[in-house]
């Protein structure tokens, strides 16, 4: 059950609405970490001095901002506590902006609000009816994690968001990148026309279900297509392979897979249970048989594969 990251309220003029907010977004990168090629040990960073080039203590350590070349102004960890706004547990809403004026350039992070209690339930329909009516958003400020955000409360799918917004100095100008065009050009008729009819060709209702990170799914495949000989493990001074870990890392693996497959349409659904369908052909599997009179070759053709399979456990 998902957890709330943030609880307090939504505040204007002399109205507060209690609210909670849940992370809206998750990112799916696929996270490797570094290992020893001959011992498969973790590869750790640490701090080391530059000039001495001996590793420094958390508590040795301080920060400096580098106000010129080989010149820093340093501040104690204590010292940055001190500037930092408390958390707060209020968005504070100053304006309703007309929610066509914003720019997504401004968005950052989305949030979930959820009425805090059955008493909210009543203020927060309100609010949000309001807010989906007159297609506006409120614009404020929150504290949340010692950070002060700027922030949009909008109707968003039947409930209320907050995202949190950059400010207009973190927005590059576009005055400032010198390739781009002054003004924009006249366009020719006739291009402009065929232009026209291609866009509108491709037109199409935004389902953002059907757009797929190709990259990291077929990242996840190729880690599950891997052969269990090259899973790594630490150098203990043994050389078995612990096959229970393995298993656990494929089934974690499969699962986060399967997730991603039953996300996909049905053509691209197809596609992939064929993929792993011709994986699996590849594995050899024991046949079940019928016992029969054994002549000496198939014997000693048995006995190969019974080799062959105490080796496979072995490993």
């Amino acid at each position: 059950m998902a957890r709330p990251v943030w609880s307090g309220s939504i505040s204007f003029g002399l109205v507060n609405v209690p609210v909670k907010a849940y992370t809206a977004v998750r990112d799916h990168d696929v996270h490797f970490h570094q290992l020893d090629k001959r011992s498969g040990s973790r590869i750790h960073n640490r701090k080391v001095a530059e000039k001495t080039g001996e590793e420094v203590d958390d508590d040795d350590i301080e920060l400096g901002f580098e106000v010129a070349s080989g010149r820093y102004v340093t501040f104690e960890r204590d010292e940055l506590k001190e500037l930092r706004p408390a958390s707060t547990k209020a968005i504070d809403i100053s304006d309703f902006v007309a929610l066509a004026e914003i720019d997504p350039i401004y968005y950052e992070r989305t949030y979930w609000l959820a009425p805090d209690g059955d008493a909210a339930k009543k203020a927060y329909d309100l609010l949000l009816a309001v807010m989906a009516d007159r297609e506006r958003v409120g614009i404020g400020s929150v504290v949340m994690r010692d950070k002060q955000y700027l922030t949009a409360v909008r109707p968003l799918d039947g409930v209320l968001a907050m995202s949190t917004m950059r400010f207009a100095d973190e927005v590059v100008p576009r005055k400032e990148i010198d390739d781009l065009p002054a003004r924009a050009g006249k366009a020719d008729a006739r291009a402009l026309s065929m232009a026209t009819q291609l866009v509108e060709g491709l037109a199409a209702p935004w389902k953002p279900e059907q757009y797929h990170d190709t990259y990291t799914e077929e990242l996840r495949e190729r880690i599950m297509t891997k052969d269990d000989k090259q899973v790594a493990t630490e150098d203990d001074g043994s050389k078995t392979i612990q096959s229970g870990q393995v298993v656990d890392l494929m089934a974690a693996l499969q699962a986060s897979v399967d997730a991603s497959k039953n996300r996909r349409g049905t053509a691209n659904a197809s596609a992939g249970t064929a993929s792993r369908g011709k994986a699996a052909a590849g594995k050899t599997t024991p046949r079940k048989t019928t016992k029969r009179k054994a002549t000496p070759r198939r014997s000693s053709t048995h006995k190969s594969s019974s080799r062959s399979t105490s080796s496979r456990k072995s490993a």
